[in-house]
């Protein structure tokens, strides 16, 4: 799609002025858009007085610590928008990953704001678990007095919904600190909360005499604009972008026991923009069978405005202890709510979803009722399988389907089969950007580079080596590849084969676990390659991982502890100090799910 036009052809400006404005304009955040109009605003002051006026002296702010424990980068995006939000409130803020803060700067900070996001079944982001485990220990300092606010992050499909944030608040209390806003617990439909919670956090800290609202103050720029930097996705699962579905292949042979869409989107808006290593999220719609079923278990019949709007707006599968126990107080009913007593729950959820739970325990149900039980339809995030610079106007990913049968129904996944099932080339949809700093080619070409992914977790590695083609980078790049055979399951084959021929990729290994009877991994390989990879580090090498958590990534992780310990007299533990190292460094990089 293309951009509207910010300013009307009358506008009173020459034609190619109006161009240019929109142009520029078309790029901005509405952060920078508010801050330009703050600028004008206190440009037009000063002239209008014929003269610059003298600045006032400034108040003295009150310093903030604003720290984020992220795994998808939702945190980290709140405490930067955090960061700016403060200046307006007296405040002067400085933000840390938790990942490179320590005690020290928790000890000294006498205002603070966490951001901080639940992984998995109540874990806190890999990146995070050394403060985290420090907090929660004896070692940790007093911080009396302290003023803070948490927020925490997390989903309700999980049982231990916002577990990091609620531990880290309760112990920021237990070491003295004072709470001075009350800690939100967000799903992922998050951003409009999080929002209103930052504001009013920012505002019970800021300073006694600071107004809210701010002072329009001159500043003179010598007649020259500051530069704007593009530090925000224009597109985002709140506006995302409606592109076409340019091509949608199934890379798997017809004997394959796999279904993996490599989906090409193609748009002509130079402002969706993303790099190597980002995510692209697509929003999907439910599977209008299944919403058909679910209206029909809650007595409310195929209604044809109803079904199109759970079809697109609306959670349908996810079953959660929360929906569960609103569905008990919906419906008064001592069945329902004695599956969260004990073990009731977990047992009862097992590979169920929310139809089996309506199912089992039927009542009908008005459409307000309903939609009141559900929460938001949340986007799907996908590494790019692609470079910008080597797809002009396209992003590509690559999307392994989900299929399944469990309690006598069959599952299936909601975006990868809105993608496989319900989509075909030349139809739109719903895409926008997720970007992940923490997952970035090195800034010098010349660096190597070791990629390690299964599966669909090769895709971020296409892109990568896209991209160093296209910028001439001479570095050297070794890829590892796991996937069930060979005949049918090696995605991109041919792509990663003239790479080999024309010399843009070093070396590949691969392991294909069901060619031969023991079962064969990528962590094998990798052991098997150990000196190499030893050697490779030694030349500066990075490592990336991308992949399934409880997986793959796991065991390539304990795998890259025994091989550098290795040349330690096989001392693991040194194997993981060392492991430590290079992700502090920015060297041990991993994209997990």
């Amino acid at each position: 799609m293309t951009a509207n036009l910010l300013l009307p052809r009358n506008a009173p400006f020459p034609p190619e002025d109006i161009d240019l404005l929109n142009e520029v304009v078309a790029r901005t955040t509405p952060q920078q858009r508010s801050w330009l109009s703050g600028f004008f605003a206190g440009f037009e002051a000063a002239q209008s007085g014929g003269m610059a006026q003298p600045v006032p002296a400034a108040k003295p702010r009150a310093p903030l610590t604003i720290l984020y424990a992220s795994e998808s980068g939702n945190s980290e995006a709140l405490a930067a928008k955090a960061k700016k939000a403060a200046q307006k409130h007296g405040l002067d803020a400085k933000v840390y990953d938790m990942a490179d803060a320590d005690m020290a700067l928790l000890a000294k900070s006498k205002n603070i704001v966490v951001f901080a996001a639940t992984w998995g079944e109540g874990d806190p982001p890999a990146r995070a678990v050394d403060f985290y485990q420090v907090l929660m220990s004896d070692a940790a300092p007093r911080i009396d007095g302290a003023k803070f606010a948490v927020l925490a992050l997390g989903d309700t499909a999980y049982a231990q919904f916002c577990a990091v944030g609620k531990a880290i608040d309760q112990r920021l209390e237990e070491l003295g600190g004072v709470r001075t806003f009350d800690r939100v617990d967000l799903d992922l439909d998050y951003a409009k909360k999080a929002a209103e919670w930052t504001e009013g956090a920012l505002a019970k800290l800021a300073p006694e005499d600071t107004a809210a609202g701010g002072t329009v103050v001159h500043v003179d720029f010598g007649g020259v604009l500051p530069h704007l930097e593009d530090d925000e996705p224009r597109y985002t699962a709140e506006q995302p972008l409606e592109a076409e579905i340019a091509a949608l292949v199934n890379l798997n042979g017809s004997g394959s026991t796999r279904e993996t869409w490599h989906a090409e989107f193609a748009f002509d808006d130079s402002a969706f923009k993303y790099r190597p290593g980002d995510a692209i999220g697509l929003l999907p719609e439910n599977d209008p069978a299944l919403v058909d079923d679910l209206l029909q278990a809650v007595g409310l019949g195929s209604e044809a405005a109803l079904l199109l709007k759970l079809q697109k707006s609306y959670d349908v599968t996810t079953l959660s202890r929360a929906l569960v126990d609103n569905y008990a107080k919906l419906t008064g009913r001592a069945d329902v709510k004695a599956l969260l007593e004990g073990e009731a729950y977990p047992k009862f959820a097992a590979d169920r979803q929310l139809i089996d739970l309506f199912l089992a325990y039927p009542e009908k149900l008005t459409q307000e009722q309903l939609t009141g039980l559900l929460r938001p339809l949340p986007g799907r995030l996908y590494s790019v399988a692609s470079s910008l610079k080597a797809h002009p106007g396209e992003a590509h990913l690559l999307v392994g389907a989900v299929r399944w049968e469990s309690h006598g129904r069959v599952r299936k996944g909601v975006s990868s089969t809105f993608l496989g099932e319900r989509r075909k080339a030349g139809q739109n949809a719903r895409i926008y950007v997720k970007p992940n700093r923490h997952f970035r080619l090195p800034a010098d070409g010349h660096t190597p580079i070791i990629m390690i992914g299964a599966g669909t977790g090769v895709a971020p590695y296409r892109g990568f080596v896209e991209e160093r083609v296209a910028d001439s980078a001479k570095g050297k790049s070794w890829l590892f590849f796991g996937e069930r055979n060979f005949t049918n399951d090696f995605l991109y084959q041919l792509e990663w084969q003239d790479y080999l021929a024309s010399g843009d990729l070093t070396r590949i290994d691969v392991a294909f676990s069901r060619d031969q009877p023991e079962k064969i991994y990528v962590q094998h390989r990798i052991w098997e390659k150990r000196a190499e990879i030893n050697a490779w580090l030694q030349e500066g090498a990075h490592i990336y991982v991308c992949g399934d958590e409880k997986g793959m990534a796991k065991d390539v992780d304990a795998t890259l502890v025994k091989v550098l310990g290795e040349p330690l007299k096989g001392d693991e533990e040194a194997g993981r100090a060392k492991l430590k190292e290079l992700t502090k460094a920015g060297r041990y990089q991993r994209d997990i799910y």
